[in-house]
């Protein structure tokens, strides 16, 4: 049943190149590696205290991508400056792989570590960019079906960092010396043609991961032991038969039935459940496939020790417009009617956002974060209500557009303001063009857009207009400061109370990737990456017609770009 618990189961430019190049490298030795040590523990993770490190992809377990840091306030931004910066490269021609940057780094004890999108890791100091340590991850040489997307960041537990690759590999590394201490293949990528492009979740002891693409195969979530290597639980994100939910699915679609894991998702240390959404079914076309089409589309409730489901709700059964649900999910705690809930705010690319009881994912609320018109709205349940049929419509426009309501733009909140804060690209699409370029268009009343909500009562705070429709996302901190860029490749840092735009930064190439913020001996840094690597950049054209997207749209490249006050302004 939806939203019900279920039986158990297991299952650029010139300058661009000079400040690469010269104004922001550190010459003198690099810092010798320090001695293994066991870090960040289980307990470490769960109760946070430690605002000077950033040490999971979000900086908590709860999804938050915010800081408690504000020595860089509304106040101070505008003297913001590069402290350093670092070029990571590019895949070697004979991968046949796209460039870019798109990874968020993890920071522990003054040491930086990156994932550059051909999978190797950097690490860096993290006050002076000098390098530490390089792992070249060993790409076959023949044989290779390069996963969907790119690489956006890696986990980090016990001494040990943890990766997943674009040939569906996940390894582990030694945190100190860069060393592979293991190398597994998830599942074969000749034959699914999925990927891990996603950082994993460390969890006690565990590494858990999703899977990207699954075009030829059915999702998963799994965990691994993270000393080994070893599988300890499996959960298919399609059931076969004889599992709960198999009876959604038609003979033998379900083999090909997707419902891709794209995101890292969130954990509960206390209830010790993981929530991880999920993708679109396979094939798109929904004729061949009746049913609701289980587990796609869906929020799940997983136990960490065992990945036996302990609730699920379907966004969108039988979904036809590619509207997946794999954003993260937001954990908060806020007060309903006088009590106080933990909760769970979640958004789908089908335009809603849905607010959970976390223990037991009944659907509080639903609200709209940008324009829908596939429905005429959802339940108390947050089921659709009238469904619009576009055969009977006289301006078939469809809001969202076919998997367009957002992309890789990651939302955030801060406790700080108590919102929850959005990207909108406002992408929709004509349902009766020639052609799938022709039928991509934006939004002609509302441009994109990012906003703040009140993620109870979905009321919008403020709204801020996006240069194009943006890819990148939020990074909130206890400065009042949303950080995020463009497609242009501006970093720019909003007012978390107003939307007022307070500082910008021209990088050179395309943002796509998630910001963040740490601290070294009492400086506080943010680090952006640039250089563009999504599917969406290649895209801006066929939404902006008239543009000269080889002037407007700046090239590929691989550099991450730390920020930080003058160090007489601190």
């Amino acid at each position: 049943m939806r939203g019900m618990r279920v039986p158990a189961r297991r299952s650029g430019f010139l300058i661009f190149a000079v400040l690469c190049c010269s104004i922001f490298v550190t010459l003198g030795p690099a810092p010798r590696a320090q001695e293994p040590i066991p870090g960040p523990t289980a307990s470490t993770l769960e109760h946070g205290g430690e605002p000077q490190n950033w040490l999971t992809f979000y900086g908590n377990y709860q999804g938050w991508s915010y800081s408690s840091l504000d020595q860089i306030s509304r106040k101070n931004v505008k003297d913001l400056v590069p402290a350093w910066a670092f070029g990571a490269g590019n895949p070697p021609p004979a991968l046949n792989m796209r460039g870019g940057l798109e990874s968020t780094p993890i920071v522990m004890d003054g040491v930086l570590y990156l994932e550059g999108i051909q999978n190797n890791i950097y690490a860096l100091d993290a006050a002076t960019g000098n390098l530490i340590w390089k792992y070249d991850y060993p790409w076959p040489r023949a044989g290779l079906t390069v996963g969907a997307g790119g690489a956006r960041g890696i986990a980090i537990g016990d001494g040990r960092l943890y990766m997943g690759t674009r040939d569906n590999h996940l390894v582990a590394v030694n945190a100190h010396t860069g060393k592979e201490i293991w190398n597994i293949s998830v599942e074969d990528n000749a034959k699914c043609h999925c990927g891990i492009n996603a950082a994993p979740l460390f969890i006690r002891g565990k590494v858990v991961t999703g899977v990207s693409g699954v075009s030829k195969s059915r999702a998963y979530i799994r965990a691994f032991d993270a000393s080994t290597g070893k599988l300890i639980w499996n959960f298919d994100v399609i059931p076969s038969p004889d599992q709960p939910g198999g009876d959604s699915w038609p003979a033998d679609t379900y083999k090909t039935g997707s419902g891709a894991t794209w995101f890292t998702g969130t954990y509960d240390p206390d209830l010790n459940m993981i929530f991880w959404g999920t993708g679109d079914p396979y094939p798109e076309d929904p004729s061949g496939r009746p049913g609701a089409n289980l587990y796609t589309d869906s929020l799940l409730a997983l136990d960490a020790d065992t990945g036996t489901l302990k609730w699920y709700h379907q966004e969108f059964p039988h979904d036809p417009y590619d509207f997946d649900s794999t954003m993260e999910p937001v954990l908060i705690e806020a007060s309903i009617g006088g009590t106080k809930r933990k909760l769970i705010v979640h958004a789908s690319k089908d335009g809603f956002v849905y607010v959970y009881d976390r223990a037991t994912g009944k659907v509080l609320n639903t609200f709209p974060f940008a324009t829908v018109t596939w429905t005429k709205g959802l339940d108390a349940d947050g089921n659709p209500l009238n469904q619009v049929d576009w055969k009977q419509e006289k301006s078939p426009m469809l809001c969202p557009g076919w998997g367009q309501g957002l992309a890789i733009d990651h939302p955030a909140y801060s406790p700080h303001t108590g919102w929850w804060y959005m990207t909108a690209t406002e992408k929709c699409s004509w349902q009766n063009a020639p052609s799938d370029a022709a039928s991509r268009v934006l939004n002609p009343k509302v441009p994109p857009h990012i906003a703040a909500f009140d993620p109870i009562t979905g009321e919008t705070q403020w709204s801020f207009n996006t240069v194009y429709y943006n890819q990148s996302s939020l990074l909130l901190t206890a400065g009042d400061l949303v950080f995020a860029g463009d497609v242009k490749g501006s970093a720019f840092a909003l007012d978390a109370k107003t939307g007022q735009q307070l500082w910008s930064f021209n990088t050179g190439s395309v943002i796509c990737s998630l910001p963040m913020t740490y601290s070294v001996n009492g400086r506080q840094y943010v680090a952006i990456a640039a250089g563009g690597g999504s599917i969406g950049e290649n895209n801006v054209n066929l939404y902006y017609p008239g543009v000269d997207t080889q002037t407007q749209i700046p090239p590929l490249s691989a550099t991450l770009f730390v920020f930080a006050l003058p160090a007489n302004k601190k």
